[in-house]
């Protein structure tokens, strides 16, 4: 008897309907076909066992499956769970009319228990795509699959449920997610505020324009001075995540398998912060099991990389192409695969090895032209593409010992959120544009105005610090940027006078020698 079965596999961030046929003939074999891995061409040995654990008996015929499309290779144990129900189904153990409108995944364990997967949730959106009445998945994948509307989402713990329940013997309530109702009930809660900084002012204002605009943003100063405490505070500033944005970025973790038992839409936007450690691989993508890296992991966030000299050349260089385009294409021999990577760059780093030269107390030990040799290991290509560079020092004992508290995150997330209001209006129409960062040559000549004086000062910047077009292009989004904050329509001297002073490291004097403190 032939039995279809249907499955999924993840290209991406997407995924692609697997029909699993299978045939229960005359003979003694077991043949499957349509590029499995080892992992899939293994399910025979845990097939058999959590077949006979549930009760059941594994037909003593010639089994042959097919996995189609044949040409897409299949890959992990989630097939465990549509082979054992295609084979019982094909051999007439259980009956097959249910098989047609269910999608069915999960790995099965020796013992017959149905263990949780990757990559549920851009199943269920294609599941439901396709007309697929249900899903069949793992107990721990059920409400991750449910946050998808208009699907039936069976969540089971053994392969024994499964059959009682295509079998009619065991009714099993749909799991049900209020979406809307959840999402909006859990975007606002916030580990960290930043009402707990003292202090630091000018670097708060840079955030709140970083944020604001969703440009990537450079912190420059001595060890303790408060760069990582800072950065950590950010999520709770930045616009909350839209439903669309948080189905996209929940799809994202799905795949990569970072979504916790039970998980549901992210309701906060992702923050990442990889070790200096890390590989071009991980931090971009791909692998011989081809996985989103963190720059995909932390879109729609933040890409957060501390002491930003001490990452590989290699690792910084391949930011370059994802910073201006917010995806990245991996091509490899047998794959070609694009990710969204639409991240905010927040990175900070000491200004010198010994991590003192412009320190208001602390004189600077390195050597003359250390602190030119640490800037470059960063190239100038890179350093371009980060919109504001600013310096931070150490906040005074005066300060510190102040009881009051700082300006409450929601404060300055509520300007962050009407300067947004106004980008979306002004790009309306205009296709995977949302904010000043993301503009083109074509937008910025549209909507970045520049009076006499504006232009003059933006002028002399250029000539005296030597900047070049894609600075010019930054320093222009920026000023754009605070003007919104301010609800002006027109650039004028005072925003681009504050546009300027985020170029910290274009300037000439920084870095010229060691032993000396230079001043912005």
């Amino acid at each position: 008897m032939l039995v279809k079965t249907y499955g999924a596999a993840v290209q991406g961030i997407d995924a692609l309907v697997v029909t699993l046929e299978t045939v229960v003939d005359r003979g003694f074999s077991f043949t499957m076909v349509g590029l499995p891995d080892a992992a899939v061409k293994e399910s025979y040995q845990r097939v058999v066992s959590a077949i006979s654990q549930s009760g059941a008996e594994f037909p003593r015929h010639r089994v042959v499956i097919n996995l189609s499309p044949a040409d897409v290779k299949k890959e992990g144990a989630a097939y465990d769970l549509p082979i054992a129900v295609g084979i019982l189904a094909a051999a007439e153990k259980i009956p097959a009319d249910m098989l047609g409108g269910l999608m069915i995944m999960g790995e099965l364990s020796l013992d017959g228990s149905v263990l949780p997967i990757k990559g549920v949730l851009p199943m269920a959106i294609k599941a439901r795509e396709l007309g697929f009445r249900g899903m069949i998945v793992p107990a721990a994948n059920a409400t991750e699959a449910a946050v998808v509307n208009n699907l039936e989402v069976y969540g089971v713990d053994t392969l024994s449920q499964v059959l009682e329940f295509l079998s009619g013997k065991l009714q099993i309530a749909p799991t049900v997610v209020d979406t809307r109702a959840e999402f909006a009930a859990d975007c606002g809660r916030f580990e960290f505020d930043f009402s707990e900084v003292k202090g630091q002012e000018v670097v708060k204002r840079a955030f709140e324009v970083a944020c604001a605009g969703g440009h990537n943003i450079l912190l420059v100063g001595p060890p303790g001075a408060g760069k990582s405490m800072m950065a950590k505070r950010l999520p709770g500033i930045l616009p909350p995540l839209s439903l669309a944005e948080a189905l996209e970025t929940t799809k994202i973790h799905s795949v990569a398998g970072k979504l916790k038992r039970g998980s549901r839409l992210l309701t906060t936007r992702p923050f990442r912060a990889p070790h200096h450690t890390i590989s071009p691989v991980a931090l971009v993508g791909g692998g011989s099991n081809p996985m989103p890296g963190e720059i995909s992991l932390a879109h729609n966030g933040i890409l957060f990389l501390d002491e930003f000299p001490e990452f590989s050349r290699g690792v910084l260089e391949v930011m370059r192409q994802p910073l201006e385009d917010r995806h990245i294409n991996i091509s490899r021999a047998k794959y070609s695969i694009d990710y969204p990577a639409g991240f905010m760059l927040v990175a900070s780093m000491n200004p010198c090895p010994c991590g003192y030269y412009n320190h208001p107390a602390r004189q600077c030990t390195c050597a003359p032209g250390a602190v030119q040799k640490y800037l470059n290991r960063i190239s100038g290509p890179l350093l371009d593409r980060i919109d504001l560079q600013v310096e931070i020092l150490p906040v005074p004992f005066e300060e510190l010992a102040i009881g009051a508290p700082g300006e409450e995150s929601a404060a300055i997330r509520a300007r962050v959120m009407r300067a947004r209001k106004i980008q979306e209006e002004r790009f309306r129409g205009e296709k995977e544009i949302h904010c000043n960062a993301q503009m083109n040559t074509r937008l910025l000549n549209r909507h970045v105005k520049l009076g006499e004086a504006a232009q003059r000062q933006l002028r002399d910047a250029m000539t005296r610090f030597d900047m070049s077009a894609r600075a010019y292009d930054r320093i222009l989004k920026v000023a754009r940027t605070i003007a919104d904050l301010d609800g002006s329509e027109e650039v004028t001297a005072v925003h681009m006078s504050e546009a300027v002073s985020y170029r910290k490291l274009d300037r000439s004097g920084w870095g010229a020698s060691s032993g000396k403190s230079l001043p912005f």
